[in-house]
Protein backbone atom coordinates (compact mmCIF):
# COMPACT_ATOMS: atom_id res chain seq x y z
CA UNK A 1 0.00 0.00 0.00
CA UNK A 2 1.36 3.29 -0.66
CA UNK A 3 0.25 7.03 -0.57
CA UNK A 4 1.06 10.31 -2.64
CA UNK A 5 3.21 12.88 -1.71
CA UNK A 6 4.57 16.19 -3.48
CA UNK A 7 7.65 18.23 -3.01
CA UNK A 8 8.97 15.82 -0.44
CA UNK A 9 12.48 15.98 -2.49
CA UNK A 10 14.41 15.48 0.67
CA UNK A 11 12.68 11.95 1.43
CA UNK A 12 12.63 11.14 -2.67
CA UNK A 13 15.77 11.78 -3.60
CA UNK A 14 16.09 12.95 -7.10
CA UNK A 15 12.41 14.25 -6.88
CA UNK A 16 11.71 17.47 -8.73
CA UNK A 17 9.27 20.18 -7.54
CA UNK A 18 5.56 19.56 -8.73
CA UNK A 19 6.55 15.73 -9.13
CA UNK A 20 4.25 13.32 -8.01
CA UNK A 21 6.58 10.02 -5.69
CA UNK A 22 4.95 7.00 -4.69
CA UNK A 23 5.86 6.80 -1.06
CA UNK A 24 5.05 4.50 1.90
CA UNK A 25 5.07 4.85 5.76
CA UNK A 26 5.58 2.41 8.89
CA UNK A 27 2.26 2.06 9.04
CA UNK A 28 1.34 -0.11 5.71
CA UNK A 29 4.50 -1.22 5.58
CA UNK A 30 3.26 -3.12 8.93
CA UNK A 31 0.02 -4.33 6.92
CA UNK A 32 2.16 -5.27 4.11
CA UNK A 33 4.29 -7.33 5.66
CA UNK A 34 1.45 -9.30 7.48
CA UNK A 35 -0.97 -9.62 4.37
CA UNK A 36 2.37 -11.14 2.33
CA UNK A 37 3.02 -13.51 5.03
CA UNK A 38 -0.59 -14.92 4.91
CA UNK A 39 -1.47 -13.41 7.98
CA UNK A 40 -5.52 -12.93 8.05
CA UNK A 41 -6.65 -11.51 11.41
CA UNK A 42 -5.28 -9.45 14.00
CA UNK A 43 -6.50 -9.35 17.51
CA UNK A 44 -6.40 -5.90 19.40
CA UNK A 45 -7.15 -3.52 21.70
CA UNK A 46 -6.90 0.08 20.34
CA UNK A 47 -5.23 3.34 21.38
CA UNK A 48 -2.05 5.16 21.32
CA UNK A 49 -0.21 4.68 19.46
CA UNK A 50 -1.46 1.46 17.39
CA UNK A 51 -5.34 3.24 16.78
CA UNK A 52 -4.46 3.93 13.26
CA UNK A 53 -2.82 0.79 12.96
CA UNK A 54 -5.97 -1.40 13.37
CA UNK A 55 -8.09 1.01 11.08
CA UNK A 56 -6.03 0.89 8.60
CA UNK A 57 -5.17 -3.08 8.38
CA UNK A 58 -9.23 -3.43 8.77
CA UNK A 59 -9.46 -0.69 5.71
CA UNK A 60 -6.66 -3.07 3.58
CA UNK A 61 -9.10 -6.37 4.36
CA UNK A 62 -7.27 -8.03 7.23
CA UNK A 63 -10.25 -8.92 9.78
CA UNK A 64 -9.29 -6.73 13.11
CA UNK A 65 -11.72 -8.35 16.02
CA UNK A 66 -11.62 -5.86 18.89
CA UNK A 67 -11.37 -6.70 22.73
CA UNK A 68 -12.59 -5.17 25.76
CA UNK A 69 -8.74 -6.71 27.52
CA UNK A 70 -5.52 -7.04 25.71
CA UNK A 71 -4.43 -10.13 28.13
CA UNK A 72 -8.13 -11.67 26.16
CA UNK A 73 -7.23 -10.08 22.73
CA UNK A 74 -3.80 -12.02 23.47
CA UNK A 75 -5.25 -15.49 24.50
CA UNK A 76 -7.16 -15.06 21.26
CA UNK A 77 -4.63 -14.47 18.80
CA UNK A 78 -2.75 -17.53 20.71
CA UNK A 79 -5.17 -20.11 20.38
CA UNK A 80 -5.71 -18.67 16.89
CA UNK A 81 -2.12 -20.13 16.13
CA UNK A 82 -2.09 -23.63 17.71
CA UNK A 83 -5.85 -24.03 15.44
CA UNK A 84 -4.18 -22.60 12.07
CA UNK A 85 -0.19 -23.45 12.79
CA UNK A 86 -0.04 -19.79 11.67
CA UNK A 87 1.43 -17.29 14.16
CA UNK A 88 -1.59 -15.14 16.16
CA UNK A 89 -1.33 -11.78 16.16
CA UNK A 90 -1.98 -9.43 18.89
CA UNK A 91 -1.34 -5.79 19.12
CA UNK A 92 -1.66 -3.57 21.74
CA UNK A 93 -0.82 -0.09 23.19
CA UNK A 94 2.31 0.28 25.49
CA UNK A 95 3.20 0.10 28.59
CA UNK A 96 0.05 -1.39 30.96
CA UNK A 97 -1.76 -2.85 27.60
CA UNK A 98 1.74 -4.49 26.61
CA UNK A 99 1.87 -6.06 30.03
CA UNK A 100 -1.96 -6.85 29.69
CA UNK A 101 -0.73 -8.77 26.69
CA UNK A 102 2.25 -10.19 28.16
CA UNK A 103 0.44 -12.91 30.38
CA UNK A 104 -0.76 -14.36 27.32
CA UNK A 105 2.18 -14.37 25.63
CA UNK A 106 3.97 -16.15 27.67
CA UNK A 107 1.22 -18.69 28.44
CA UNK A 108 1.39 -19.37 24.90
CA UNK A 109 5.10 -19.74 25.00
CA UNK A 110 4.89 -22.42 27.66
CA UNK A 111 2.18 -24.01 25.74
CA UNK A 112 4.18 -23.78 22.12
CA UNK A 113 1.38 -21.85 20.92
CA UNK A 114 2.92 -19.75 17.96
CA UNK A 115 1.87 -15.70 18.63
CA UNK A 116 3.38 -12.52 17.95
CA UNK A 117 2.62 -9.89 20.26
CA UNK A 118 3.14 -6.48 18.46
CA UNK A 119 3.27 -3.71 21.08
CA UNK A 120 3.74 0.33 20.36
CA UNK A 121 5.98 1.67 22.58
CA UNK A 122 7.85 4.88 23.78
CA UNK A 123 10.94 6.33 22.06
CA UNK A 124 14.08 4.79 22.52
CA UNK A 125 16.34 8.34 23.01
CA UNK A 126 13.28 8.96 25.77
CA UNK A 127 13.25 5.59 27.53
CA UNK A 128 16.85 5.01 27.81
CA UNK A 129 17.47 8.80 29.23
CA UNK A 130 14.28 8.14 31.71
CA UNK A 131 12.78 11.39 30.82
CA UNK A 132 9.39 10.05 31.69
CA UNK A 133 7.58 9.70 28.34
CA UNK A 134 4.22 8.62 27.79
CA UNK A 135 3.82 5.06 29.38
CA UNK A 136 7.61 4.74 29.39
CA UNK A 137 8.61 1.15 29.61
CA UNK A 138 11.87 -0.60 28.17
CA UNK A 139 9.59 -2.82 26.73
CA UNK A 140 11.86 -5.74 25.05
CA UNK A 141 13.86 -5.94 27.92
CA UNK A 142 11.01 -7.30 29.97
CA UNK A 143 9.56 -9.68 26.88
CA UNK A 144 12.70 -11.09 27.09
CA UNK A 145 12.46 -13.46 29.19
CA UNK A 146 9.17 -14.18 29.16
CA UNK A 147 8.82 -15.66 25.36
CA UNK A 148 10.42 -17.30 23.24
CA UNK A 149 11.92 -14.27 20.74
CA UNK A 150 12.09 -10.70 20.81
CA UNK A 151 12.80 -8.06 18.39
CA UNK A 152 12.63 -4.18 18.10
CA UNK A 153 12.47 -2.17 14.68
CA UNK A 154 13.50 1.29 14.47
CA UNK A 155 13.39 2.07 10.71
CA UNK A 156 10.77 1.71 8.41
CA UNK A 157 13.28 -0.35 5.45
CA UNK A 158 13.49 -3.08 8.47
CA UNK A 159 9.77 -3.89 9.21
CA UNK A 160 9.54 -6.41 6.56
CA UNK A 161 12.48 -8.24 7.90
CA UNK A 162 11.69 -7.59 11.09
CA UNK A 163 8.37 -9.13 10.91
CA UNK A 164 9.73 -12.13 9.24
CA UNK A 165 11.66 -12.87 11.71
CA UNK A 166 8.94 -13.05 14.22
CA UNK A 167 7.00 -15.36 11.94
CA UNK A 168 9.87 -17.92 11.48
CA UNK A 169 10.73 -17.98 15.24
CA UNK A 170 6.82 -18.26 16.09
CA UNK A 171 6.39 -21.45 14.03
CA UNK A 172 9.99 -22.99 13.67
CA UNK A 173 10.94 -25.78 15.90
CA UNK A 174 9.09 -25.55 19.18
CA UNK A 175 6.53 -22.94 17.93
CA UNK A 176 6.36 -20.17 21.07
CA UNK A 177 5.47 -16.56 21.56
CA UNK A 178 7.60 -13.70 20.08
CA UNK A 179 7.32 -10.08 21.50
CA UNK A 180 7.62 -7.35 18.42
CA UNK A 181 8.31 -3.88 19.46
CA UNK A 182 7.43 -0.99 17.00
CA UNK A 183 8.05 2.17 18.75
CA UNK A 184 5.69 5.15 17.98
CA UNK A 185 8.03 7.23 15.61
CA UNK A 186 8.08 4.35 13.12
CA UNK A 187 4.97 3.98 12.15
CA UNK A 188 5.25 7.71 10.61
CA UNK A 189 8.27 7.38 9.05
CA UNK A 190 7.98 7.66 5.58
CA UNK A 191 10.18 6.55 2.56
CA UNK A 192 9.76 5.64 -1.44
CA UNK A 193 7.37 2.91 -2.08
CA UNK A 194 9.52 1.03 -4.56
CA UNK A 195 11.94 1.18 -1.77
CA UNK A 196 9.02 -0.21 0.46
CA UNK A 197 8.23 -2.77 -1.49
CA UNK A 198 11.58 -4.12 -1.88
CA UNK A 199 11.90 -4.41 2.13
CA UNK A 200 8.94 -6.77 2.20
CA UNK A 201 10.17 -10.77 3.01
CA UNK A 202 8.04 -13.33 2.07
CA UNK A 203 8.67 -16.18 4.87
CA UNK A 204 9.66 -19.63 2.72
CA UNK A 205 8.75 -22.79 4.62
CA UNK A 206 9.46 -21.10 8.33
CA UNK A 207 8.48 -24.67 10.30
CA UNK A 208 10.76 -27.04 8.01
CA UNK A 209 10.39 -30.77 8.64
CA UNK A 210 13.06 -32.15 10.95
CA UNK A 211 13.75 -35.86 10.29
CA UNK A 212 14.97 -38.16 13.22
CA UNK A 213 18.11 -39.92 12.89
CA UNK A 214 17.21 -43.63 11.89
CA UNK A 215 19.35 -44.80 14.16
CA UNK A 216 17.11 -43.41 16.89
CA UNK A 217 13.96 -44.54 14.90
CA UNK A 218 15.52 -48.03 14.97
CA UNK A 219 15.84 -48.08 18.94
CA UNK A 220 12.32 -46.51 19.34
CA UNK A 221 10.96 -50.21 17.77
CA UNK A 222 13.51 -52.21 19.04
CA UNK A 223 11.94 -50.91 22.69
CA UNK A 224 8.54 -51.37 21.54
CA UNK A 225 9.05 -54.72 20.35
CA UNK A 226 10.18 -56.16 23.73
CA UNK A 227 7.44 -54.35 25.56
CA UNK A 228 4.60 -56.11 27.55
CA UNK A 229 2.65 -53.57 28.24
CA UNK A 230 3.53 -50.44 26.02
CA UNK A 231 1.78 -47.29 25.93
CA UNK A 232 1.02 -44.62 23.86
CA UNK A 233 0.69 -41.46 25.43
CA UNK A 234 -0.49 -37.98 22.94
CA UNK A 235 -0.19 -34.63 23.71
CA UNK A 236 -1.29 -31.31 22.09
CA UNK A 237 1.75 -30.99 20.27
CA UNK A 238 0.70 -34.38 18.42
CA UNK A 239 -3.04 -32.07 17.96
CA UNK A 240 -0.83 -29.06 16.98
CA UNK A 241 1.17 -30.87 14.44
CA UNK A 242 -2.01 -32.10 12.33
CA UNK A 243 -0.73 -35.13 11.43
CA UNK A 244 -3.84 -37.00 12.13
CA UNK A 245 -3.83 -40.10 9.65
CA UNK A 246 0.11 -40.81 10.46
CA UNK A 247 -1.05 -40.77 14.47
CA UNK A 248 -4.57 -42.44 13.78
CA UNK A 249 -2.55 -45.16 11.53
CA UNK A 250 0.57 -45.64 14.19
CA UNK A 251 -2.41 -46.20 17.10
CA UNK A 252 -4.65 -48.73 14.96
CA UNK A 253 -1.64 -50.54 13.24
CA UNK A 254 0.45 -51.16 16.58
CA UNK A 255 -2.54 -52.08 18.81
CA UNK A 256 -1.20 -50.24 21.57
CA UNK A 257 -3.56 -48.53 23.66
CA UNK A 258 -3.59 -44.82 24.18
CA UNK A 259 -4.08 -42.05 26.97
CA UNK A 260 -4.89 -38.42 25.42
CA UNK A 261 -4.04 -35.29 27.58
CA UNK A 262 -6.96 -32.76 27.90
CA UNK A 263 -5.92 -31.27 24.20
CA UNK A 264 -5.08 -33.99 22.41
CA UNK A 265 -8.58 -35.77 22.78
CA UNK A 266 -10.50 -35.96 19.54
CA UNK A 267 -7.04 -37.34 17.64
CA UNK A 268 -8.70 -40.72 17.40
CA UNK A 269 -12.53 -40.38 19.25
CA UNK A 270 -12.58 -41.18 23.11
CA UNK A 271 -14.90 -43.94 22.63
CA UNK A 272 -12.07 -45.65 20.31
CA UNK A 273 -11.66 -49.64 21.59
CA UNK A 274 -7.98 -48.69 21.89
CA UNK A 275 -8.43 -45.53 24.39
CA UNK A 276 -7.28 -46.19 27.94
CA UNK A 277 -8.37 -42.48 28.63
CA UNK A 278 -11.31 -43.89 30.97
CA UNK A 279 -8.60 -46.11 32.22
CA UNK A 280 -6.26 -43.73 33.13
CA UNK A 281 -4.77 -44.41 35.79
CA UNK A 282 -4.53 -48.47 35.27
CA UNK A 283 -2.30 -47.57 32.12
CA UNK A 284 0.07 -45.04 33.43
CA UNK A 285 0.89 -47.29 36.15
CA UNK A 286 0.93 -50.60 34.89
CA UNK A 287 2.59 -50.00 31.61
CA UNK A 288 6.30 -51.19 31.09
CA UNK A 289 7.39 -49.49 27.89
CA UNK A 290 5.53 -45.56 27.04
CA UNK A 291 5.65 -43.86 23.81
CA UNK A 292 4.82 -39.87 24.32
CA UNK A 293 3.86 -38.22 20.83
CA UNK A 294 4.22 -34.40 21.71
CA UNK A 295 3.97 -34.28 25.66
CA UNK A 296 6.15 -33.71 27.81
CA UNK A 297 6.63 -35.13 31.57
CA UNK A 298 5.89 -32.51 33.39
CA UNK A 299 3.54 -31.78 36.53
CA UNK A 300 0.17 -32.78 34.27
CA UNK A 301 2.09 -36.26 34.00
CA UNK A 302 3.29 -36.46 37.44
CA UNK A 303 7.09 -35.67 36.36
CA UNK A 304 7.27 -39.12 34.92
CA UNK A 305 7.13 -40.75 38.73
CA UNK A 306 5.53 -41.10 41.33
CA UNK A 307 2.68 -43.16 42.45
CA UNK A 308 0.55 -42.35 39.07
CA UNK A 309 3.66 -44.42 37.07
CA UNK A 310 4.37 -47.25 39.95
CA UNK A 311 7.63 -48.38 41.01
CA UNK A 312 10.65 -46.60 40.16
CA UNK A 313 11.97 -47.65 37.23
CA UNK A 314 9.58 -50.16 36.09
CA UNK A 315 9.14 -48.71 32.72
CA UNK A 316 11.17 -47.16 29.88
CA UNK A 317 10.00 -43.83 27.83
CA UNK A 318 10.23 -43.34 24.07
CA UNK A 319 9.61 -39.41 23.69
CA UNK A 320 9.09 -37.57 20.52
CA UNK A 321 10.27 -33.90 20.77
CA UNK A 322 11.34 -31.39 18.42
CA UNK A 323 13.60 -29.84 21.16
CA UNK A 324 16.36 -32.29 22.45
CA UNK A 325 16.55 -30.08 25.69
CA UNK A 326 13.00 -31.61 26.54
CA UNK A 327 14.55 -35.25 26.44
CA UNK A 328 15.51 -36.41 30.07
CA UNK A 329 14.17 -33.47 31.81
CA UNK A 330 12.50 -35.29 34.55
CA UNK A 331 13.25 -39.59 34.00
CA UNK A 332 16.11 -41.15 31.92
CA UNK A 333 14.36 -41.33 28.39
CA UNK A 334 15.77 -44.30 26.58
CA UNK A 335 14.77 -44.00 23.24
CA UNK A 336 14.83 -39.95 22.37
CA UNK A 337 13.33 -39.60 19.04
CA UNK A 338 14.28 -35.68 17.90
CA UNK A 339 12.22 -34.10 14.91
CA UNK A 340 9.27 -32.90 14.01
CA UNK A 341 5.88 -35.23 15.10
CA UNK A 342 4.70 -35.76 11.19
CA UNK A 343 8.14 -36.96 10.18
CA UNK A 344 8.91 -39.18 13.53
CA UNK A 345 5.89 -40.92 13.99
CA UNK A 346 5.55 -41.48 9.66
CA UNK A 347 9.33 -43.80 10.54
CA UNK A 348 7.87 -45.27 13.52
CA UNK A 349 4.87 -46.32 11.44
CA UNK A 350 7.11 -47.49 8.58
CA UNK A 351 9.03 -49.73 11.00
CA UNK A 352 6.01 -51.31 12.51
CA UNK A 353 4.40 -51.78 8.79
CA UNK A 354 7.67 -54.25 8.05
CA UNK A 355 7.71 -56.91 10.93
CA UNK A 356 5.31 -55.75 14.10
CA UNK A 357 3.33 -58.61 15.89
CA UNK A 358 0.92 -56.38 17.83
CA UNK A 359 0.25 -55.14 21.58
CA UNK A 360 -0.14 -58.47 24.00
CA UNK A 361 -3.53 -59.35 24.60
CA UNK A 362 -3.45 -59.53 27.99
CA UNK A 363 -2.58 -56.18 28.44
CA UNK A 364 -5.42 -55.04 26.17
CA UNK A 365 -7.95 -56.68 27.84
CA UNK A 366 -6.56 -55.29 31.42
CA UNK A 367 -7.27 -51.93 29.62
CA UNK A 368 -10.60 -53.35 28.32
CA UNK A 369 -12.46 -54.29 31.71
CA UNK A 370 -10.98 -51.30 33.58
CA UNK A 371 -12.15 -49.04 31.21
CA UNK A 372 -15.08 -50.79 30.98
CA UNK A 373 -15.55 -51.35 34.80
CA UNK A 374 -15.07 -47.22 35.44
CA UNK A 375 -17.56 -46.06 32.54
CA UNK A 376 -20.10 -48.13 34.19
CA UNK A 377 -19.27 -46.79 37.73
CA UNK A 378 -19.59 -42.91 35.94
CA UNK A 379 -23.13 -43.83 34.40
CA UNK A 380 -25.53 -43.51 36.97
CA UNK A 381 -23.94 -39.69 38.25
CA UNK A 382 -24.22 -38.34 34.71
CA UNK A 383 -28.00 -39.52 34.22
CA UNK A 384 -29.40 -37.75 37.45
CA UNK A 385 -31.81 -34.75 36.68
CA UNK A 386 -31.58 -33.51 40.17
CA UNK A 387 -32.37 -29.62 40.79
CA UNK A 388 -30.26 -28.02 41.62
CA UNK A 389 -27.57 -29.66 39.78
CA UNK A 390 -24.24 -31.23 40.80
CA UNK A 391 -21.03 -30.94 37.82
CA UNK A 392 -21.67 -35.21 36.83
CA UNK A 393 -25.38 -34.32 36.08
CA UNK A 394 -24.98 -31.11 34.43
CA UNK A 395 -21.87 -32.61 32.52
CA UNK A 396 -24.11 -35.47 31.60
CA UNK A 397 -25.72 -32.99 29.17
CA UNK A 398 -23.03 -31.70 27.86
CA UNK A 399 -21.34 -34.58 27.07
CA UNK A 400 -24.71 -35.77 24.70
CA UNK A 401 -24.89 -32.34 23.13
CA UNK A 402 -21.14 -32.82 21.80
CA UNK A 403 -21.65 -36.49 20.76
CA UNK A 404 -24.82 -35.29 18.48
CA UNK A 405 -22.68 -31.96 17.67
CA UNK A 406 -19.06 -33.75 16.83
CA UNK A 407 -17.68 -30.58 15.08
CA UNK A 408 -18.67 -28.41 17.70
CA UNK A 409 -15.60 -26.76 19.41
CA UNK A 410 -15.27 -27.16 23.16
CA UNK A 411 -13.48 -24.89 25.46
CA UNK A 412 -13.45 -25.35 29.18
CA UNK A 413 -11.47 -23.27 31.85
CA UNK A 414 -12.44 -23.75 36.17
CA UNK A 415 -11.43 -25.99 38.41
CA UNK A 416 -13.94 -28.88 38.72
CA UNK A 417 -15.73 -27.66 35.76
CA UNK A 418 -12.25 -28.51 34.39
CA UNK A 419 -11.16 -31.40 35.93
CA UNK A 420 -14.28 -33.39 35.54
CA UNK A 421 -15.54 -32.14 32.17
CA UNK A 422 -11.90 -33.32 30.59
CA UNK A 423 -12.74 -37.15 32.01
CA UNK A 424 -16.42 -36.91 31.30
CA UNK A 425 -17.31 -34.96 28.04
CA UNK A 426 -15.97 -37.48 24.81
CA UNK A 427 -14.19 -35.87 22.18
CA UNK A 428 -14.23 -37.44 18.42
CA UNK A 429 -12.32 -35.03 16.02
CA UNK A 430 -8.91 -33.30 16.51
CA UNK A 431 -8.32 -29.95 17.92
CA UNK A 432 -12.16 -29.38 19.11
CA UNK A 433 -11.16 -29.11 22.84
CA UNK A 434 -9.78 -26.37 23.49
CA UNK A 435 -7.96 -25.20 27.51
CA UNK A 436 -6.29 -24.24 29.99
CA UNK A 437 -2.88 -26.27 29.20
CA UNK A 438 0.35 -26.36 30.96
CA UNK A 439 -0.13 -23.85 33.23
CA UNK A 440 -3.71 -24.49 34.21
CA UNK A 441 -4.37 -20.98 34.19
CA UNK A 442 -7.90 -19.27 34.34
CA UNK A 443 -9.39 -16.43 32.10
CA UNK A 444 -8.13 -18.03 28.56
CA UNK A 445 -11.97 -18.45 27.88
CA UNK A 446 -13.99 -16.13 26.39
CA UNK A 447 -10.55 -15.22 24.20
CA UNK A 448 -10.20 -18.86 23.20
CA UNK A 449 -14.00 -19.07 22.34
CA UNK A 450 -14.00 -15.76 20.23
CA UNK A 451 -10.84 -17.34 18.43
CA UNK A 452 -12.05 -20.68 17.63
CA UNK A 453 -15.41 -19.05 16.24
CA UNK A 454 -13.40 -16.62 13.96
CA UNK A 455 -10.79 -19.14 12.82
CA UNK A 456 -13.10 -22.05 12.58
CA UNK A 457 -16.43 -20.34 11.59
CA UNK A 458 -17.51 -23.68 13.85
CA UNK A 459 -20.17 -23.50 16.81
CA UNK A 460 -18.35 -23.19 20.32
CA UNK A 461 -19.50 -24.02 23.92
CA UNK A 462 -17.73 -23.23 26.59
CA UNK A 463 -17.92 -24.75 29.53
CA UNK A 464 -16.65 -22.10 32.64
CA UNK A 465 -16.41 -22.44 36.31
CA UNK A 466 -18.06 -19.22 37.86
CA UNK A 467 -14.77 -18.38 39.08
CA UNK A 468 -13.08 -18.91 35.47
CA UNK A 469 -15.43 -16.37 33.49
CA UNK A 470 -14.85 -13.90 35.92
CA UNK A 471 -11.44 -13.05 34.50
CA UNK A 472 -12.63 -12.72 30.68
CA UNK A 473 -16.34 -12.12 30.91
CA UNK A 474 -16.89 -8.74 29.85
CA UNK A 475 -15.63 -9.97 26.35
CA UNK A 476 -19.44 -11.71 26.12
CA UNK A 477 -20.03 -7.85 24.50
CA UNK A 478 -16.77 -8.76 21.68
CA UNK A 479 -19.13 -11.83 21.60
CA UNK A 480 -22.10 -9.94 20.58
CA UNK A 481 -20.28 -7.15 18.88
CA UNK A 482 -19.41 -9.43 16.03
CA UNK A 483 -22.50 -11.89 16.25
CA UNK A 484 -20.17 -14.61 16.57
CA UNK A 485 -21.79 -18.61 17.30
CA UNK A 486 -20.69 -19.04 21.02
CA UNK A 487 -22.97 -20.70 23.59
CA UNK A 488 -21.04 -20.01 26.96
CA UNK A 489 -22.32 -22.04 29.88
CA UNK A 490 -21.72 -20.91 33.36
CA UNK A 491 -21.59 -23.48 36.12
CA UNK A 492 -22.64 -21.68 39.15
CA UNK A 493 -22.31 -22.54 42.19
CA UNK A 494 -22.15 -19.17 44.34
CA UNK A 495 -17.85 -19.18 44.28
CA UNK A 496 -14.46 -21.13 44.29
CA UNK A 497 -14.35 -24.70 44.27
CA UNK A 498 -17.61 -24.79 46.45
CA UNK A 499 -19.94 -21.72 47.43
CA UNK A 500 -20.54 -22.28 51.26
CA UNK A 501 -17.33 -20.59 53.02
CA UNK A 502 -17.57 -18.19 55.66
CA UNK A 503 -16.22 -15.57 57.37
CA UNK A 504 -15.06 -16.77 60.86
CA UNK A 505 -15.80 -13.06 62.18
CA UNK A 506 -18.90 -12.47 60.84
CA UNK A 507 -17.08 -9.76 59.21
CA UNK A 508 -17.71 -9.85 55.33
CA UNK A 509 -18.15 -13.11 52.72
CA UNK A 510 -15.94 -16.23 53.06
CA UNK A 511 -12.84 -15.42 50.55
CA UNK A 512 -13.67 -17.98 48.62
CA UNK A 513 -17.77 -16.83 48.07
CA UNK A 514 -19.27 -14.91 45.59
CA UNK A 515 -22.97 -13.14 45.31
CA UNK A 516 -25.28 -15.55 45.94
CA UNK A 517 -27.53 -16.82 43.28
CA UNK A 518 -26.21 -14.63 40.99
CA UNK A 519 -28.12 -14.25 37.00
CA UNK A 520 -24.66 -14.02 34.63
CA UNK A 521 -27.43 -14.68 31.68
CA UNK A 522 -28.56 -10.93 32.67
CA UNK A 523 -25.09 -9.92 31.22
CA UNK A 524 -25.55 -11.33 28.10
CA UNK A 525 -29.19 -9.74 27.76
CA UNK A 526 -27.66 -6.44 28.12
CA UNK A 527 -25.54 -6.30 25.16
CA UNK A 528 -28.25 -7.77 22.70
CA UNK A 529 -27.22 -11.68 23.30
CA UNK A 530 -29.54 -14.39 24.60
CA UNK A 531 -29.78 -15.39 28.08
CA UNK A 532 -31.14 -17.81 29.75
CA UNK A 533 -31.30 -19.88 33.14
CA UNK A 534 -31.43 -23.57 33.93
CA UNK A 535 -31.75 -25.59 37.32
CA UNK A 536 -32.07 -28.84 35.61
CA UNK A 537 -29.94 -31.26 33.03
CA UNK A 538 -32.73 -31.65 30.98
CA UNK A 539 -32.68 -27.69 30.69
CA UNK A 540 -29.69 -27.34 30.28
CA UNK A 541 -29.56 -29.89 27.23
CA UNK A 542 -32.62 -28.10 25.76
CA UNK A 543 -31.01 -24.61 26.13
CA UNK A 544 -27.48 -25.32 24.52
CA UNK A 545 -29.29 -27.39 21.63
CA UNK A 546 -31.26 -23.94 20.77
CA UNK A 547 -28.23 -22.30 21.25
CA UNK A 548 -25.75 -23.92 19.08
CA UNK A 549 -29.31 -24.18 16.36
CA UNK A 550 -29.55 -20.81 16.46
CA UNK A 551 -26.04 -19.44 16.09
CA UNK A 552 -26.67 -16.65 18.46
CA UNK A 553 -24.55 -15.29 21.03
CA UNK A 554 -26.15 -16.93 23.63
CA UNK A 555 -25.14 -17.35 27.81
CA UNK A 556 -26.38 -19.84 29.99
CA UNK A 557 -26.26 -19.73 34.11
CA UNK A 558 -26.54 -23.26 34.76
CA UNK A 559 -27.10 -23.41 38.54
CA UNK A 560 -25.25 -26.02 40.71
CA UNK A 561 -25.27 -26.80 44.64
CA UNK A 562 -23.43 -24.66 46.20
CA UNK A 563 -21.80 -27.55 48.75
CA UNK A 564 -20.96 -29.23 44.78
CA UNK A 565 -17.00 -29.05 43.91
CA UNK A 566 -13.67 -29.99 46.05
CA UNK A 567 -10.81 -28.13 47.00
CA UNK A 568 -8.66 -27.38 44.36
CA UNK A 569 -10.26 -30.08 42.37
CA UNK A 570 -8.06 -32.68 41.19
CA UNK A 571 -4.77 -31.11 41.74
CA UNK A 572 -5.82 -30.48 45.61
CA UNK A 573 -1.94 -31.62 46.74
CA UNK A 574 -1.11 -28.70 45.03
CA UNK A 575 -3.13 -26.08 47.52
CA UNK A 576 -0.99 -26.19 51.21
CA UNK A 577 -3.57 -25.90 53.73
CA UNK A 578 -2.25 -24.80 57.18
CA UNK A 579 -2.58 -27.58 60.28
CA UNK A 580 -2.49 -24.38 62.56
CA UNK A 581 -5.35 -22.85 64.45
CA UNK A 582 -4.93 -19.22 65.29
CA UNK A 583 -4.86 -18.84 69.12
CA UNK A 584 -7.28 -16.79 71.09
CA UNK A 585 -6.34 -13.51 72.54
Amino acid sequence: MTVQAQNIDAITAGAMPHEEAELTDGFHLVIDALKLNGIETIYNVPGIPITDLGRLAQAEGLRVISFRHEQNAGNAAAIAGFLTKKPGVCLTVSAPGFLNGLTALANATTNCFPMILISGSSEREIVDLQQGDYEEMDQLAIAKPLCKAAFRVLHAEDIGIGVARAIRAAVSGRPGGVYLDLPAKLFSQVIDGALGARSLVKVIDPAPAQLPAPSAVARALDLLKTAERPLIVLGKGAAYAQADDAVRALVEESGIPYVPMSMAKGLLPDTHPLSAGAARSTALKDSDVVLLVGARLNWLLSHGKGKTWGEPGSKRFIQIDIEPREMDSNVEIAAPLVGDIGSCVEALLAGIRKDWKGAPQAWLETIRSKREANIAKMAPKLMKNSSPMCFHSALGALRTVIKERPDAILVNEGANTLDLARGIIDMYQPRKRLDVGTWGVMGIGMGFAVAAAVETGKPVLAVEGDSAFGFSGMEVETICRYDLPVCIVIFNNNGIYRGTDTDPTGRDPGTTVFVKDSRYDKMMEAFGGVGVNVTTPDELKRAVDAAMDSGKPTLINAVIDPQAGSESGNIGSLNPQSTLKKKSA
